[in-house]
């Protein structure tokens, strides 16, 4: 009975730490596809799955077009985080800087700010995708993420993803020379991942249409 006891509340602390990292879905790297991507590293993966590269405090960050599953393997890898019971917090980077933007607004940045800061595992998703919003009166979202990245150096493990070349970052942050300061700071101690294939989106949408008779042009947007 203790032995169950003991499961149990484990178990419902893990079921918090998940809940609360901020995780939209539950992914896991049993259920990735590794034959539809047989460029990406699986071995390089798994063992960023064992999670020492959050325990030296070292970034991870993984480039390639949208639909290539690199939102799988970082909500994969922050899932495994929680389960070994780590501090985490997820966010799309849009989402994350609305969150600080806020604080801006209502006088809770700081707060907010150590809140992001402090996670064993940051995860930062889906970096130029979604517009980045703020008013003229508040600090670009490269000055942002910048404070956020920088308190985290060599501290706390920070987890990217980017839907864009790193050297667009600048452009699409508002601020070329900020957007350096946090690459430079990201690869300082950074594992490096570029998924060079095929949209399994797009994958899942033309066999799709395929089943309803209809066939997608070869330019059409990626659902």
């Amino acid at each position: 009975m203790l032995g169950e006891e003991a499961a149990h509340k484990l178990e419902m602390r893990i079921e918090r730490r998940i809940q609360m990292s901020g995780l939209r879905e539950r992914k896991t790297l049993e259920t990735f596809d590794w034959a539809f991507q047989p460029g990406l590293d699986k071995s390089l993966v798994l063992e960023l799955a064992r999670l020492e590269f959050v325990r030296r405090h070292d970034d991870l960050v993984v480039t390639g077009k949208s639909g290539t599953g690199k939102s799988h393997v970082l909500q994969a890898i922050a899932l495994r985080a929680c389960q070994e019971q780590m501090t985490v917090r997820y966010a799309r980077c849009v989402d994350l800087l609305d969150d600080l933007y806020a604080g801006l607004a209502d006088g809770t940045y700081p707060k907010r700010l150590r809140r992001w800061a402090a996670a064993d595992l940051l995860v930062i998703d889906d970096v130029g995708l979604g517009q980045v919003k703020k008013r003229e009166d508040e600090p670009t979202a490269a000055h942002t993420l910048f404070n956020l990245v920088d308190r985290r150096h060599a501290r706390a493990a920070t987890a990217v993803s980017s839907n864009i070349k790193l050297s667009a970052w600048g452009k699409y942050l508002g601020d070329t020379t900020l957007a350096a300061a946090i690459l430079d700071r990201l690869a300082m101690h950074a594992v490096r991942i570029d998924i060079d294939g095929p949209s399994y989106r797009q994958l899942v949408a033309t066999e799709r249409a395929k089943q309803r008779g209809a066939t997608l042009p070869d330019d059409s947007p990626q659902p």
